[in-house]
């Protein structure tokens, strides 16, 4: 009989630097039966677990014979059952099948369309180590990124890893979100991770409300199954017709929640440099603000780039929050603090909301059709805006802070 070639990938990573992670070479044989080869650190505690693990994985498979030789780094179940299931689908494309980890209880939550998203953390799709403490930083947001930060030879891999990771993480809370690929790429990840409960989809480079249309009907096609949950998009401007095509984006479908700039490429886009003062982009800044608040979404700043530069991060989040934006992306833990402080509001904002709010209450209970303040009518906008900087301070928890004192902070 005619000996077949053998079938040989490798998925995951290794080296130095990796940690909680693994990297598996799955090798497809004409028999033999499963051969398991793990060299890991914790092999005393947890090897005979790990390679229970693989073997389950591929029995669900029907993968009968295999050689699997895996370097681990402290990867946990979910990240071994993804590189695992990765490799399995690369020597066979048409595989369909899923090894599912347990869902988290505590991850079966929905948010609403208008939760604050001052903070968002972006997470690199292919890096677990990154994903298993970002809860714990309190961020409004945790972004599992697929697109700019996984290499194109590795996004096959990214989207198992963060299907699992949105089933096994917890993230205490914070908004469930995924940054897609652009389309025609961009199904594939939506389809992959839409059905594990993920509460906002960004939309990155985008310039068609046609793709926001289609995406939202392909999110639906995928919770046809009666499940009734929330999937809002965030559509992310990073090109001068993006700009231009703001409040088309910001209105094409009603789950749109907030829509983001992105400058670095915007401004490849316009063949400029980025600076500090932002005066390259003020124009996209002010006309991304103003279609948002015309369709009643939140408009959300970009990330600043420099973690090193506390100072520059706290003046550049104070001058968005003058623009009109609601928040900012961030690259890394230590600039959430810094970004709620320039976005919460002055113990004089407070003070003069509280003041409208008991008058709005005080209207009200009198039967009063006409709101008023000393000699100053207030109409429902402003009540909404107090309102809303009464909810901001207690997120932030900065109530009774001067400006000096936030300053200072």
């Amino acid at each position: 009989m005619e000996k077949r070639e053998l079938l040989r990938t490798t998925t995951g990573n290794e080296g130095e630097k990796v940690r909680s992670d693994c990297r598996v070479t799955l090798e497809i044989r004409d028999g033999g039966g499963i051969e398991v080869n793990l060299r890991s650190k914790v092999y005393s505690m947890y090897g005979e677990q790990m390679e229970r693990l693989v073997r389950q994985v591929l029995h669900d498979f029907d993968i009968q014979d295999a050689y699997v030789e895996i370097h681990d780094t402290g990867s946990l179940d979910f990240v071994l059952a993804a590189r695992l299931e990765a490799a399995v689908k690369r020597l066979n494309p048409e595989e369909e099948r899923t090894f599912l980890p347990e869902m988290l209880p505590q991850n079966r939550y929905s948010t609403p369309k208008d939760a604050f998203r001052i903070t968002r953390l972006y997470l690199p799709g292919n890096t677990p180590a990154l994903m298993l403490n970002a809860g714990i930083h309190k961020p409004d947001g945790i972004i599992y990124d697929l697109e700019d930060s996984v290499a194109p030879d590795r996004k096959d891999e990214a989207r198992i890893l963060v299907r699992n990771a949105l089933r096994q993480v917890d993230l205490y809370g914070a908004e469930r979100m995924v940054r897609i690929n652009p389309l025609p790429m961009g199904y594939e990840d939506l389809q992959a991770v839409v059905p594990h409960n993920v509460n906002m989809v960004l939309v990155p480079k985008a310039e068609d409300p046609d793709d926001l249309r289609q995406i939202d009907a392909f999110i639906r096609e995928i919770l046809q199954n009666g499940e009734e949950r929330p999937v809002h998009l965030m559509p992310i401007i990073e090109t001068a017709l993006g700009v231009e095509r703001a409040f088309e984006l910001a209105r094409a479908v009603p789950s749109v929640a907030a829509m983001a700039i992105g400058l670095e490429d915007l401004t490849a886009d316009l063949g400029v440099a980025r600076t500090a003062a932002g005066e390259e982009t003020f124009y996209a800044r002010t006309r991304l603000v103003n279609a948002c608040k015309a369709a009643g979404i939140q408009p959300i700043d970009s990330v600043f780039s420099d973690v090193d530069d506390t100072e520059g991060l706290a003046a550049t989040a104070r001058r968005s929050r003058a623009l009109g934006f609601e928040g900012m992306g961030c690259i890394h833990p230590r600039q959430i603090r810094t970004i709620l402080q320039a976005f919460s509001p002055t113990a004089e904002e407070v003070e003069k909301a509280r003041k409208i709010m008991d008058a709005f209450r005080e209207a009200r209970e009198k039967g009063l059709g006409v709101v008023a303040l000393g000699s100053k009518m207030i109409d429902p906008p402003v009540v909404k805006r107090a309102e809303r900087i009464l909810q901001l301070a207690e997120r932030t928890g900065t109530e009774g802070m001067t400006t000096h004192e936030k300053n200072e902070r």
